[in-house]
């Protein structure tokens, strides 16, 4: 189910979770049906929640805060955007997700790209960002950092979960130059000798010269077959999910947050 899962120690602290290819959550960019419904059901039902806020990812640096006004725009089911039942208002096109609200998920689907969890336990902020190779370039994991402070956090740590690795990541080597020179650290060459890029080390790098502690769970999405790869597999590759939220406290005014559902 998870290559990583942590459970908050305390109401009112951050979790998170990293899904493996046992579930999927989708193959495109819309992910209403019902077995992806369900598998993201059953990571809320852990952790005790009942809301969850997804995006249309696009591959940009937009983050969206997620907000008592942008909870009060989705129902029950927002995650699901215009797919939800009884609801037309499509999911919104970013590609990182911030929030200080307990009791909300926040979810990112990936299938090579880095999926990046943030959390401050003090400051009680967290966030996710799907972080590819443009998106990176782009600036998506330091516009989530400021988006993140916008919101009181400072002592923020980073999560990398799994992801394609330097020694997979091959592409022609003037694109190797080019996203080298806007995230310093990321070029690399292939096992088998070839340009690639190691977008993990690369944005390692970024986060910590932003001030950010850094751990990197190291997990390979082409060769581990536990992993969802469409670099590996092609279209019919699923998408891992990866969730961030705070868990719920008495009082918070968030549906779910008063009494956890195991």
């Amino acid at each position: 189910m998870f290559c990583r899962y942590a459970e908050p120690a305390a109401p009112g602290l951050p979790g998170y979770a990293f899904s493996d290819a046992e579930w999927t959550f989708g193959r495109s960019e819309l992910i209403g049906t019902d077995p992806i419904r369900d598998a993201v059901e059953l990571v809320l039902d852990g952790a005790g929640i009942e809301r969850c806020h997804a995006l249309r990812q696009i591959h940009s640096a937009e983050v969206v805060t997620v907000d008592r006004a942008e909870l009060s725009r989705y129902g029950r089911y927002g995650y699901l955007g215009s797919s939800a039942p009884e609801s037309s208002i499509p999911l919104r096109a970013a590609d990182a997700l911030v929030t200080d609200l307990p009791g909300v998920a926040l979810l990112i689907r990936t299938a090579d790209c880095l999926p990046v969890v943030f959390t401050d336990a003090e400051a009680g902020v967290v966030g996710v960002a799907h972080a590819g190779r443009v998106g990176l370039a782009a600036g998506v994991l330091v516009a989530t950092v400021a988006a993140m402070r916008d919101l009181g956090a400072a002592r923020i740590r980073a999560v990398i979960g799994p992801a394609i690795c330097g020694d997979c990541y091959e592409v022609p080597a003037q694109m190797r130059e080019e996203v080298s020179t806007q995230v310093p650290g990321s070029a690399a060459t292939t096992s088998w000798g070839t340009p690639s890029l190691d977008l993990p080390k690369g944005a390692a790098q970024q986060l910590d010269r932003l001030g950010v502690q850094v751990e990197d769970l190291e997990l390979c999405t082409r060769t581990d077959p536990g992993l969802h790869s469409y670099r590996r597999d092609g279209a019919a590759s699923g998408r891992l999910g990866s969730f961030v939220w705070i868990a719920p406290r008495v009082g918070s005014g968030i549906p779910g947050s008063d009494s956890a559902r195991r």
